[in-house]
């Protein structure tokens, strides 16, 4: 879950709310930008955190405070896993996506444990089979990824809450392009894309937010619970060329 602190207690946003806002971004692109396979590739930006169960396991901090994602520790290997053999029922498109996403996540912390190892490698030969299949170059694949994660990126600087004040700019990414693409929040609250890459000049996208006055919690059933029960609010950017 995305946990953001605010005047009365915690504005949480689901992980899967994330990635649909990310798929909505995705929707937006200008059509002689997109990569191959647009609509599969939206398909696995949509689906790509069906991991996160934030109704399971547990989702608090040592304090009782909800678990904001950037500070979950360890690996869970076996349900990393399941969620990229599950990509697998959508097609092998959208499963090669969520696989190049998981290597880009745990990539780093190959060496924690074997059972890591053993999954990154066998990622990077789905990779291989997968593009062999599909008939695709090494290099249209990682270009499908890196919009996926481009969208992904300015999903989750949305709903972080971390725009800059002041009209400053924050780098979301470079793309295959060799351009660096930065998100902009105007004085008047709407945002823009510099350089613009959308098909319109003016689009809103949206996520849902819970809101929590209770700061602490005593076990992740409570939490639910009170997630279950908890007002939710409609958060909204409308996106604008300059």
């Amino acid at each position: 879950m995305i946990a953001n602190l605010h005047e009365k207690g915690w504005e949480v946003i689901y992980h899967r709310a994330h990635a649909l806002l990310a798929a909505q971004i995705a929707g937006h692109w200008h059509p002689e930008k997109r990569p191959l396979r647009w609509l599969e590739t939206i398909a696995a930006i949509s689906h790509h955190d069906d991991l996160e169960k934030e109704w399971e396991s547990n989702h608090l901090t040592e304090a009782g405070a909800p678990l904001d994602f950037t500070l979950a520790k360890g690996t869970d290997v076996n349900s990393v896993r399941r969620h990229t053999q599950n990509a697998r029922y959508r097609g092998r498109w959208v499963a090669m996506l969520i696989s190049m996403h998981m290597s880009f996540l745990y990539e780093s912390k190959r060496g924690e444990s074997p059972e890591l190892d053993s999954f990154l490698d066998e990622q990077l030969q789905n990779h291989e089979q997968w593009r062999h299949e599909l008939n695709i170059t090494k290099d249209k694949a990682v270009e499908a990824y890196e919009f996926f994660q481009w969208c992904d990126r300015l999903s989750l600087i949305l709903c972080n809450r971390v725009l800059p004040a002041n009209e400053r700019a924050l780098e979301i990414a470079t793309l295959p392009d060799g351009k660096r693409y930065d998100v902009v929040q105007s004085d008047d609250g709407n945002v823009t894309v510099q350089p613009w890459l959308f098909l319109e000049e003016k689009f809103t996208v949206n996520v849902e937010a819970c809101y929590l006055e209770q700061l602490k919690f005593d076990s992740n059933d409570e939490l639910t619970q009170a997630l279950q029960t908890a007002p939710i609010k409609t958060l909204e950017w409308t996106f604008v060329r300059l």
